[in-house]
């Protein structure tokens, strides 16, 4: 099924996990896989090696995994680290698995890794992929702006292309205002941009894990979150649990405020997916 298909007749609740560490063997993530499945998402997605991490051989067969347990699947297809011939075969093999749900990114820049320069920009490689087959293709967008980005204008005006291009709908990067979220879609709606968006939402478990990643992803930390993490930073279990209410009470102001679907990045942690679906599933599709 493609995912488009799915928005606007529900508030589409779906996940993301990560392959393995390279020099793990793929099959150490499909007791996740079934614990997650098990919480009924609409779909799964699986990232592709951020950065050229060398471990994207595995998004494919976990992807038929997921597919084979009766959940839709959608791939990462990042194209900054990949040639034209690695993104044909991978689409040639996602066809041959029956897997039509893509995720187009530019993908993380590795300063140790040099960029492909067969497509530059997200939007190009969306182009490209509408040329292969007839996937349902989506799209990342940046509520606070995309790093590279001069201004919130310019990043919007990409976003508009990715859209033209051909994008079906898109997920958006972790935020933790709420507030930042519906400024950005009041932004998009003002230019042209009329498809479904999905709020991405990260459970903080680990303080220096959020701060990487805010770090590359350019997220701001409110008053609100900075004290969670202050206060209970060296007692995991307590800044777990108060992670996960944080992200349940963003999940139930973007529901109550008529987002079209949460996006949950699940750091491969069933614990933490399975503890928010309990405390949301009463208002999801409600």
């Amino acid at each position: 099924m493609r995912i488009k298909e799915l928005f606007g007749k529900k508030t589409v609740f779906s996940f993301e996990v990560f392959p393995p560490k390279k020099d793990s063997p793929v099959d150490i993530i499909y007791d996740t896989l079934d614990e997650l499945q098990g919480l009924s998402p609409d779909f799964i997605s699986v990232t592709f090696g951020a950065g050229g991490s060398g471990n994207s051989r595995y998004a494919l067969e976990i992807a038929s995994k997921i597919k084979e347990s009766g959940t839709i699947p959608m791939l990462h297809l990042p194209c900054i680290n990949f040639t034209r011939s690695e993104i044909d075969s991978t689409l040639k093999e996602a066809q041959q698995r029956g897997i039509e749900n893509l995720l187009a990114l530019r993908g993380d820049i590795n300063p140790d890794i040099p960029p492909v320069d067969d497509f530059h920009y997200a939007s190009d490689l969306i182009t490209y992929i509408k040329t292969k087959g007839d996937f349902d293709i989506a799209g990342a967008c940046y509520p606070e702006c995309h790093p590279d980005a001069d201004s919130m204008i310019e990043d919007i005006k990409n976003l508009k292309a990715k859209v033209d291009a051909g994008a079906d709908h898109l997920i958006s990067q972790l935020f933790f205002d709420n507030d930042s979220f519906y400024s950005f879609r009041e932004k998009a709606a003002i230019a042209g941009i009329n498809v479904p968006i999905e709020a991405g939402i990260m459970p903080v478990v680990n303080k220096n894990q959020i701060e990487r990643m805010v770090t590359t992803c350019g997220a701001s930390l409110p008053a609100k979150f900075v004290r969670i993490m202050t206060k209970y930073e060296h007692s995991p279990e307590a800044l777990r649990d108060a992670g996960i209410a944080y992200a349940v009470n963003q999940i139930v102001d973007l529901v109550a405020s008529g987002v079209d679907g949460i996006h949950l990045y699940t750091m491969n942690k069933p614990y933490v997916a399975r503890k928010i679906c309990e405390a949301v599933s009463g208002i999801i599709g409600a």
